[in-house]
């Protein structure tokens, strides 16, 4: 053991621990003991374990600092009590115990070894060549290649998720591709436990018993009923998930195993079976569910505007939460419900927004619903559109959000341009917009549009686009050396923000 690795901590100061929830699936202990380079040896405890955290501590007592599921690193500096600090690892958590040979200890002791086999703690040998750095690397490299899997894994479901949403029979399509996804039985159940469709090899009587109880648990027949609730019974993984659209229905699950992002692939299917299950609509509410999940999955607006009929208009709102947190699909789902809608888009990926889909309001026909604030979420709207505008609505709602987060507002709406705009013929505005902002690129015209609708406040723009103030000003900069104008003269402004809202 080299001398900067011996102790990767002062004795008596415990290294810093993460403070959330592990970032990627945890790995199993065997995959690290799998590389030769580090010679790790497993001389005592059970062989399964799987690892959370790496941590590196020569503390006594390192158990106020553990999480649980660390592998510890340790070269015993200050062990005098081998059976005491086993014991005090295992109710602390911790997954396995590291301890590195020289120059402390000449060879791993005895006493450690009998205390580990005694409380089921797998002990690793490290030899004296391999630094605890080393091993950390290799965790967190095994950790980003499981994460890579999982995200892999996830789009894959996805992709035949939507497909199967897409055939003429969605509903068993999706149980079906979400059975063989998860491998294992997929159920869409009454509140009452009614089966109505299913999907995959049937669990026994008493864990099929068991996933019914489960259902009715989330069955949302009484107010403060779980979203969602787990269970283990006889060895076989139960969920139960509520569904939106106020019937009571439950997406049920029965899986051998309980893996990594089966809870993302399950939020995925509640999202699209909320939209399809509904077992009481009538023929033109089913073509109407119908037409939207086309247009979510990538149909032409026009295409599927003759089967949504005359009730637009329409509202997308962009949303981001306000800590920061990535959302996931039942997050995401949870903002959809209480907007009142299930159509929402939370699965493009890592740092984007959360898009969701409002349609008519109580006034049907005539008005859209319109989005309210939303504790924890910052919320960017475009007004009321028709079904055959929303790629437009889209860009506003996303130009909207990056208000709100510049002004730190709960909720934007960009309305139309209306006013003297309107005195204008569309195809004569969008010609001059493009003679006009023809020198820009499309990032320089981003950034001046932001600019202009943030009053030119340098910072407010940088934290909008997310990027330093200096890279504003250089765009700018830029901007008005292209354009051969000079920026700070509002006549110019204002003609430049009438052609930006054309394009």
């Amino acid at each position: 053991m080299d001398e900067p690795s011996m102790p990767n901590s002062s004795a008596g100061a415990p290294q810093p621990t993460p403070p959330t929830g592990p970032p990627t699936p945890p790995i199993p202990l065997a995959e690290l003991l799998a590389r030769e380079e580090l010679g790790l040896r497993r001389i005592a405890g059970p062989a399964d374990a799987d690892l959370l955290w790496v941590h590196t501590s020569e503390m006594a007592d390192p158990y106020p600092y553990l999480l649980g599921g660390e592998l510890l690193l340790s070269a015993g500096v200050l062990l005098t009590d081998p059976d005491h600090y086993v014991g005090r690892l295992v109710e602390a958590g911790a997954a396995a115990l590291g301890f590195g040979v020289r120059p402390v200890h000449e060879t791993v002791p005895r006493a450690l070894i009998e205390a580990c086999d005694r409380y089921g703690l797998p002990l690793l040998e490290v030899p004296p060549e391999t630094p605890f750095t080393t091993i950390a690397r290799a965790v967190w490299r095994l950790m980003a290649e499981a994460r890579h899997r999982e995200l892999r894994r996830v789009t894959r479901a996805q992709q035949a998720l939507a497909t199967a949403a897409a055939r003429p029979d969605p509903v068993p399509a999706v149980l079906h591709q979400l059975a063989t996804q998860l491998g294992g039985r997929a159920v869409l159940l009454t509140a009452r436990g009614q089966e109505v469709h299913a999907a995959g090899r049937r669990p026994d009587p008493e864990a099929a018993g068991a996933l019914t109880r489960l259902a009715r648990v989330v069955a949302r027949e009484r107010p403060g009923s779980p979203s969602s609730a787990t269970d283990i019974h006889g060895g076989t993984h139960l969920s139960a998930y509520a569904l939106g659209g106020g019937e009571g229905l439950v997406l049920a699950l029965a899986t051998r195993q309980r893996e990594s992002g089966d809870h993302t692939v399950a939020g995925i299917a509640v999202v699209l079976l909320s939209l399809l299950a509904a077992p009481h609509q009538g023929a033109d509410a089913a073509g109407r569910s119908a037409a939207l999940v086309r247009m979510l999955l990538g149909a032409s607006p026009a295409e599927v505007a003759p089967l949504l009929g005359p009730t637009g208009p329409w509202t997308v709102v962009h949303a981001r939460r306000t800590d920061g947190a990535p959302a996931d699909a039942l997050t995401a789902g949870a903002l959809g419900a209480s907007l009142g809608t299930a159509l929402v888009d939370a699965e493009r990926g890592a740092g984007e927004a959360v898009r969701v889909l409002l349609g008519p309001g109580p006034e049907a026909d005539r008005i859209a619903a319109r989005p309210t604030p939303r504790p924890g979420w910052t919320l960017g709207a475009s007004a009321p559109t028709a079904v055959t505008a929303l790629a437009a609505a889209d860009a506003v709602a996303a130009r909207a959000l990056a208000h709100a987060r510049a002004t730190r507002a709960p909720l934007t709406v960009d309305a139309p341009t209306g006013g003297l705009a309107a005195l204008v013929p569309p195809e004569q505005a969008a010609a001059h917009a493009r003679a006009l902002l023809a020198p820009l690129t499309a990032p320089l015209a981003d950034t001046l549009r932001c600019w202009l609708s943030l009053h030119g406040s340098w910072d407010r723009t940088a934290v909008a686009l997310g990027v330093h103030r200096n890279t504003v000003r250089q765009r700018i900069g830029r901007c008005g050396e292209l354009l051969a104008v000079d920026l700070d003269d509002m006549d110019v402004r204002t003609e430049l923000w009438f052609a930006l809202r054309q394009t």
